[in-house]
Order: structure tokens, then sequence, then C-alpha cells
């Protein structure tokens, strides 16, 4: 244990230089999954087929294909289209995109677990769609929404370690070339995982208070 404690001096410095990137990209993956996955909730309970289609295809489409793949296409396939990403341009993207068939559901989950009564009646007094979204159903979707969404948040925080494999300098690509160039693997991947727990446990703790808060407003 002492070993344990006295390598971990030597160590985090350098493990927390990729903490940055972590956070990095899980925050701006996490936006960009929220965005389209709302563009495609919408689209699905927007009553218009065509529209409810391809939110449908494309959900089914992206939810089919691994993180990992999505990731490797983006950042080897893409230059030969002439599309040249950094690796945390593509770790981004590709994160968003894979997580937004799962912000999608979550959100029409949401919005469809209003009574349509509601819709109906806002609707019948003259609002348009979509001021009925924004005024009476969005504020009720978000309290059914928020548990799954606040877990979705854990689970691409932990997903960012994917960025890694395309040489994201994050806190798992760290872990590796530390313990590497040091072959202390427990050491090492012990701390690795500490951190990653320490950045967790604060998500969803928040989450939890805003439920509970949200649940007594």
């Amino acid at each position: 244990m002492e070993k344990f404690f006295s390598q971990s001096q030597e160590y985090l410095p350098f493990l927390f230089q990729g903490v940055t990137y972590t956070i990095l990209v899980m925050l701006c993956a996490f936006a960009l999954a929220t965005g389209l996955g709302l563009i495609l909730a919408f689209m699905r309970v927007s009553g218009i087929v065509p529209l409810a289609w391809v939110a449908r295809t494309v959900i089914v489409v992206v939810r089919g294909i691994p993180g990992l793949v999505t990731l490797y296409y983006i950042y080897f396939v893409f230059p030969d289209f002439g599309i040249a990403l950094t690796a945390v341009q593509a770790a981004i993207i590709g994160l968003g995109i894979a997580y937004s068939p799962y912000m999608a559901e979550i959100f029409r989950a949401g919005i469809e677990a209003i009574d349509r009564g509601q819709t109906e009646a806002a609707l019948s007094i003259g609002m348009h769609w979509g001021l009925v979204m924004r005024r009476v159903v969005l504020p009720q979707a978000v309290r059914v929404a928020l548990p799954p969404y606040g877990s979705t948040m854990v689970m691409l925080l932990k997903d960012s370690s994917l960025a890694s494999t395309i040489t994201v300098a994050d806190l798992s690509l760290q872990g590796k070339l530390l313990a590497s160039s040091t072959f202390e693997n427990t050491t090492v991947f012990t701390l690795v995982a500490l951190i990653y727990l320490a950045m967790s446990l604060p998500l969803t703790a928040f989450n939890s208070w805003l439920e509970r808060k949200l649940r007594r407003s």
C-alpha cells in the first residue's frame, strides 16, 4: 500500500494531463448528441410520416453500428473524401452521433408520456405546434427524461475512453502510455479507474439532486 501511494504521487500529474481531453470530448459530444437527439425526437413525434420515417431509419442504423467503428470511419475514412479532421474533432463528432439515437429515444419517451389531451387543448386555443412543445410538453417531459438523460451523461464519460483508439491523449491513453513505460499496470490502471470514478460520482449526485428538486416542484 505504501508503494501504491508513493507511485500515485509520481503518476497522477501525468494522468491528469489526459483528464482535460476526457472532459472536453465528453462535454462537446454530449452537447452534440443532445442537439441531434432533440431533432430526431421532434421528427419522430411531428406526425409527418416522411420525417418520422427518416428519423426512425437514422436511429436504427446508427444504433446498429458500434461507436468504435463510427470513430474509425470518421477519422480514417473521411479523409478519403477530402474531409480531414483532428483526432479530437473526430472523437467529438463520432461519439455525438453514436449517442444521438439514445438521446432521441429518451426525449421521445418523455414527450409521449405527456397526456395527449393537454396538447389537443393547447392547439384548440390557437397555440401553434412549436409553442405547445415549448410551453406545455417540454417542461413536463424534462421530468420524465431527466433520470435516463443523466445516466447517459455518465455512460458517455466512460465511453469517451474510446477516443484513445484514434490517438486522442485522454486519460485512457495516458494510462496506457504510462503503464507501457513503467510496467506498473496495477498501480496505473487502478489510478485511472479511480479518476473515472471520481469524475462520474459528482455527475450522478447532481442528477439525483436535480431529479429530487424537480419532483418537489
